[in-house]
């Protein structure tokens, strides 16, 4: 399993909300779960924490930073995450997964991928690409007007992604949910059945057993 990259920079304010995108592919032939651990389970709400990649598909978990009413010492974190992995059997999903998935003690092979949590506040990430601006050799700072223009669009545009992604998770959500509603759907259809046939074989049965009891006429 690709443990992932993460897609958006984890930028910190003060009494907001913050969040992190974080994708992980199975870039094998075989059905891997996934599950995200932290050391901050208070402060942090992970979507989805754990789940199942079908072969070669792919998932975006979101981190989501609860609001923070200061900053850390020096911008320094020692939060960090685990994301955990491992093969299961084939058409696994999620709510069939057993309590010991992620025990290593149940003999399954674990891989670990250790993340650890770096801040960054808006302040630096604006003095950082404003410093980029300036050291390229043969490009001149941008006017005031154009700067605010193009915060704008960037914001804009940061927003537009971040929809975007977040209308593909909720897409992903959906598809699942489908297919847990397909498989009780069709669980319940098999037992109906089942119970259909059996009550068909009992009132076969009688009815022969009373046709071979009755009495023959001369």
């Amino acid at each position: 399993m690709y443990h992932g990259k993460w897609l958006t920079d984890p930028l910190v304010e003060l009494e907001k909300q913050s969040f992190c995108d974080l994708k992980v592919a199975n870039n094998s032939d075989q059905n891997v779960a996934f599950k995200v651990k932290t050391t901050s389970p208070k402060r942090y709400y992970v979507r989805p924490n754990t789940g199942v990649l079908h072969p070669w598909d792919s998932c975006v978990i979101r981190v989501t930073l609860q609001a923070q009413q200061e900053f850390p010492p020096d911008m320094q974190c020692k939060d960090k995450f685990l994301l955990q992995s491992t093969v299961v059997s084939p058409n696994s999903e999620v709510d069939d997964l057993p309590q010991d998935t992620f025990n290593k003690e149940s003999g399954r092979t674990i891989e670990e991928c250790k993340l650890r949590v770096v801040y960054v506040s808006p302040n630096s990430a604006q003095g950082n690409a404003d410093e980029d601006s300036v050291s390229k050799p043969g490009k001149a700072p941008n006017a005031q007007g154009n700067s605010s223009v193009e915060d704008i669009l960037q914001r804009v545009k940061e927003e537009r992604d971040a929809a975007v992604r977040q209308t593909k998770q909720l897409q992903q959500e959906l598809e699942l949910w489908k297919r847990r509603r397909q498989r009780r759907n069709n669980s319940g259809f098999s037992c109906r059945f089942s119970l259909f046939v059996a009550m068909i074989g009992i009132m076969l049965g009688f009815l022969l057993k009373l046709s071979l009891s009755s009495p023959t006429t001369a």
